[in-house]
């Protein structure tokens, strides 16, 4: 498969997908007779695994890390490192989940009362001395 189309599955550029292999976030790809990269299926799981792993906020940095490791695969330590790679990650990643549950949480809190708050606003009932402390509600 050539460039474009291997860009056009995942929805990135050709000037990405080049990017992506010069800087080592991908292995290098396969290069036909005439010279023009030939995506493989492993080509196109490591752009998919990538493109999936910079929207849960890996790094390039880590990418160009976990993409040498996996081309030395000769010794079991750098398995270990490599899984590491995507444990860090994925810790990363649940931390994040657990925050934005907590602001969800609080919007829907928000939401539920909106119209009750103002309506005590408006009567007097609750007042910038008395209002509720956000931090506090569970």
């Amino acid at each position: 498969m050539n460039i474009k189309q291997a860009a056009e599955i995942f929805s990135l550029t050709v000037d990405t997908l080049r990017y992506y292999e010069r800087v080592g976030v991908i292995p290098p790809v396969h290069r036909n007779s005439s010279g023009y990269r030939d995506y493989s299926t492993r080509d196109l799981n490591w752009i998919y695994l990538v493109k999936n792993l910079r929207k849960a906020g890996l790094s390039v940095e880590s990418l160009i890390e976990f993409a040498t490791l996996a081309q030395l695969r000769e010794t079991q330590n750098v398995e270990k490192a490599q899984k590491q790679v995507l444990r860090d990650q994925l810790k990363e990643l649940d931390d994040k989940l657990a925050e934005m549950q907590q602001v969800r949480d609080l919007l829907v809190y928000k939401i539920e009362t909106y119209d009750e708050h103002i309506a005590k606003f408006k009567t007097g009932e609750m007042n910038t001395e008395n209002i509720e402390k956000l931090w506090e509600i569970k």
